[in-house]
């Protein structure tokens, strides 16, 4: 008779989070090749679909991130938001209630997806350590 058996008899412990200046780098590069990519398939000028695909990307970021990179994430996204994905390309600008706007939508998006990988990372390593997974309620 074959018996299955696990290959890591212990609990597998929580994935660490990137280091910030690496997810710094990725999300630069990532924004770059997507501002240029919206650029080139749709235009310049629509900021509502840059805004939108950039918070994506943010979100996907803080995915494996520390909630200190959280901030400079939003910080990078939003710089090739404001000055490629927006006329007049290459000039920053501040339009103190757009801006600010679009700087709080990327640092939530940020924040939003480093909370769900915390989260989910928790709910599996405690679905690993009990071993029935959690109680169940009758009545």
């Amino acid at each position: 008779m074959i018996e299955w058996v696990s290959l890591s008899p212990g609990a597998r412990p929580v994935p660490r989070p990137v280091a910030t200046p690496l997810v710094w780098a990725a999300a630069s590069g990532s924004a770059l090749l997507l501002v240029v990519l919206l650029n080139a398939l749709v235009g310049i000028g629509r900021p509502a679909l840059a805004l939108a695909a950039l918070s994506l990307l943010a979100a996907l970021s803080g995915l494996r991130a520390h909630f200190a990179a959280a901030p400079g994430t939003a910080v990078l996204c939003w710089l090739f938001l404001n000055g490629f994905a927006i006329p007049p390309a290459g000039t920053l600008t501040w339009a103190a209630p757009r801006d600010a706007l679009w700087l709080t939508c990327l640092l939530a998006a940020t924040l939003l997806g480093t909370t769900l990988a915390r989260l989910h990372h928790a709910h599996a390593a405690y679905r690993r350590v009990t071993p029935e997974g959690p109680p169940r309620r009758h009545g």
